[in-house]
């Protein structure tokens, strides 16, 4: 533990980013629920304003329930080059103060500030001088948790939203997790929560109480994870070198379709989202997946993976469709179809062909 107390962990999280940026860019949505996505019959909202979270509009939920729970909520299609532009921004602020940065997403990012490029004694100071300056940038707000080790530094940023920021000490942490609801925990999803819940296992406390042998027994190789957790432990560093492993693009179809050519036509459009990035980054992958999401919400991936790199827009497109004709022929409405490409490399060289032999 000593190496883990030793560490200034900030966790910076940006207040309903997407949400946040088109309030600021139109004044009209200020002070107004708002909602980033699209408000058709199949949309799904990207992000909300703390003014329709209070509606209880949700990410993640679809379009016809966040109208229902918020009649007046105002949707605003995602513009996400804007934000990747402002997350741009939002980084180079980080620079100036350590090179241990570990980007999460577009609005929230890992800091490991033990030793500050600009030598601020504290950690908290440190997380208040870049809020501030994330404020006077960019025109928003910004919330951060500082703690000893990233679990609880997550944990705390959340403690103070929006625009405010708390501190875990090392005294504080393990009370801090004894008093969690286990569904508060990074890496407990519902599915683990209920099956805690099931032997009696509610908060942290209840965590703390089993061994190391009954809960790797109980949940296999993530039980030295719970282990750790219930006492506020984690020994993970902050990774400023994370690579990003796949790309992927998906969209909901307006309607259940089973026409092929209505299908291959939007398995089309999302490979070449895909093929925008790659180009952008000239990454390239060697891995293609196509993912289908049938009406009833079950949901089959096809994959294929190539010798070389797939480094032509024409190649992507036609792995993709080829992986997409074994599903056909079509007896049920597909409403979503997904495209990725993974076993990234760096700077692929020229094309090269796949000979049969």
């Amino acid at each position: 533990m000593s190496e883990t107390i030793d560490r200034k962990i900030i966790h910076i999280d940006m207040d309903a980013f997407y949400a946040s940026v088109e309030q600021r860019d139109n004044p009209h949505l200020r002070g107004r629920p708002v909602a980033v996505g699209h408000a058709a019959k199949r949309g799904v909202v990207a992000a909300a304003s703390y003014e329709a979270r209070k509606f209880g509009v949700r990410s993640a939920m679809p379009s016809t329930t966040a109208i229902r729970q918020c009649p007046q909520l105002i949707f605003v299609p995602p513009r996400f080059q804007v934000y990747r532009a402002v997350s741009g921004q939002i980084q180079k602020i980080f620079a100036d103060y350590t090179p241990l940065i570990e980007p999460l997403s577009l609005d929230e990012a890992y800091l490991d500030v033990t030793e500050n490029k600009r030598a601020i004694p504290t950690a908290s100071a440190t997380a208040k001088e870049i809020r501030a300056r994330i404020l006077s940038e960019t025109g928003l707000t910004a919330s951060a948790g500082i703690s000893y080790n990233k679990l609880l530094a997550k944990l705390a940023s959340d403690y103070r939203k929006p625009n405010g920021q708390f501190v875990i000490t090392p005294e504080m942490g393990p009370d801090f997790v004894a008093a969690l609801p286990v569904g508060k925990f990074h890496g407990i999803g519902p599915v683990t929560a209920e099956k805690m819940k099931a032997l009696g296992i509610h908060t942290g406390a209840d965590l703390r109480e089993y061994s190391l042998a009954i809960l790797e027994e109980h949940f296999g190789k993530s039980g030295a994870w719970y282990y750790a957790i219930a006492r506020g432990e984690d020994d993970r560093p902050v990774k400023p070198d994370r690579q990003r492993k796949s790309s992927g693009s998906e969209t909901t179809f307006k309607e259940d379709l089973k026409c092929q050519a209505r299908i291959e036509a939007g398995i089309v459009a999302m490979a070449d989202d895909v093929w925008l990035w790659c180009e952008k980054h000239q990454i390239f992958g060697q891995t293609v997946t196509v993912k289908i999401k049938y009406a009833d919400f079950r949901h089959v991936t096809r994959s294929r993976t190539v010798h070389a790199p797939v480094v032509t827009r024409e190649h992507l497109r036609e792995i993709s469709i080829g992986l997409a004709q074994s599903i056909y022929p079509v007896t049920m409405g597909i409403r979503l179809v997904g495209v990725s490409i993974s076993k990234l490399g760096s700077k692929a060289g020229s094309p090269q062909l796949e000979l049969g032999f």
